[in-house]
């Protein structure tokens, strides 16, 4: 929907945007209503996507990739890695 302004503006400027939506997703957090909680959320969710897209990046497939046949590191779909352990 906002590709030919997104790709003008470019990944980088872009990228400052979805940091600016991260904070407030941060703020809703500590105090925001589930209203506003969903909100932030697709607002997150919306400037990552167009960062993907402006880089010519298939973010449903990489997903798909990823996590299409569950937890990247035990391969079962709850994951059962231990504790602590970043994918």
């Amino acid at each position: 929907m906002y590709y030919e302004k997104d790709a003008e503006r470019g990944a980088e400027a872009t990228f400052l945007w979805l940091m600016e939506e991260l904070g407030e997703l941060a703020a809703a957090l500590r105090s925001g209503t589930k209203e506003e909680l969903g909100a932030e959320f697709a607002d997150v969710l919306a400037w990552l996507t167009t960062i993907a897209n402006v880089k010519g990046i298939d973010l449903t497939d990489e997903i798909e990739k990823k996590y299409g046949s569950g937890c990247p590191g035990c391969g079962k779909v709850v994951c059962d890695c231990p504790e602590g352990t970043k994918i």
